[in-house]
């Protein structure tokens, strides 16, 4: 994928989620019914939940990757975050719903007359835990390369549902041993796991809608650049905001006053390459020029 776009790589990662989840909850489902798991079974009904995050994340990146038009001239990429968003709230409310039942189990204290598992429901849990993190490693490993916030939220996602397998295992090996209360005990943990993920997830995402700066470890880097950058006398200001998984960058500097216009031109065309070069993040760059016996002065 190493020449692939943002969109190619987040709708093929997002493609193999949708089989990987498709086959997974039947694969759970038919095991949970075959083993008399009510647990396994809600396993697969959250597996299948999956599929619908992952079609989110597709059509998040087709809107997202939209060229910029005469109503949108800044572009769609804000779009990734509407999807992450929502990915975030689907997350939340899997969480809420887990930890519902959980409380629900606990209070009911009715371990009577639930059917003891199959063996199959184990296997089924044991499969599911170890396919659902290896998706959620390989979901995270490109929402990092492309900075992503939808994939990182689809991966969580996964992650998730890795998680409530653990719950489910949990459950049913203590239902196994005369224990069925452990399940519902595991679940509750879980959700709070869930819900903090969730929250996080959303407030990274209201930041880059808001025009939150990127990082101070990106500016700091751009400073340094800038500043040794041949013909700037000074860096007089620096902002950057965040749009979407990209970054605008506004800066101001300073060069001789005595220097042709032509030449003030080139250094800060110089100035802005170098930036979208250096920082893949960044969408634009945009670079306002002072003479220094005027602003060589720091903001």
């Amino acid at each position: 994928m190493k020449n692939s776009t943002n969109k190619e790589i987040a709708v093929k990662v997002s493609n193999v989620s949708i089989v990987a989840n498709f086959l997974l909850s039947i694969f759970k489902f038919i095991a949970g019914a075959a083993a008399h798991s009510t647990a396994m079974i809600s396993d697969a009904v959250h597996s299948a939940s999956d599929v619908f995050s992952s079609v989110i994340v597709i059509i998040g990146f087709n809107l997202s990757s939209k060229k910029a038009d005469k109503e949108h001239p800044y572009g769609h990429e804000r779009m990734e975050c509407v999807a992450s968003i929502i990915l975030a709230v689907i997350l939340f409310f899997t969480g809420i719903e887990i930890g519902r039942t959980a409380v629900a189990s606990i209070l009911s204290g009715a371990d009577d007359d639930i059917k003891i598992p199959g063996v199959l429901a184990l296997v089924a849990a044991i499969v599911s835990i170890i396919v659902k993190e290896l998706m959620y490693h390989y979901t995270f490993y490109y929402a990092k390369q492309i900075n992503s916030g939808a994939l990182k939220a689809d991966a969580w996602h996964h992650r998730s549902d890795a998680l409530s397998s653990v719950g489910a295992l949990i459950g049913i090996a203590g239902a196994r041993m005369g224990f069925p209360v452990l399940e519902p005990i595991a679940c509750l943990a879980i959700c709070l796991f869930i819900i903090k993920a969730a929250v996080e997830i959303f407030k990274d995402s209201v930041d880059k809608m808001v025009d939150k700066s990127c990082d101070e470890n990106i500016e700091a880097r751009m400073k340094e650049q800038i500043e040794n950058e041949k013909g700037v006398r000074s860096l007089v200001s620096l902002h950057t905001r965040m749009f979407g998984s990209r970054v605008y960058v506004d800066t101001e500097i300073s060069v001789d006053g005595n220097i042709s216009l032509t030449d003030a031109h080139e250094i800060a065309e110089r100035v802005h390459d170098d930036i979208e070069n250096s920082f893949p993040e960044v969408k634009h760059c945009m670079v306002h020029v002072d003479p220094a016996d005027k602003n060589d002065y720091p903001e």
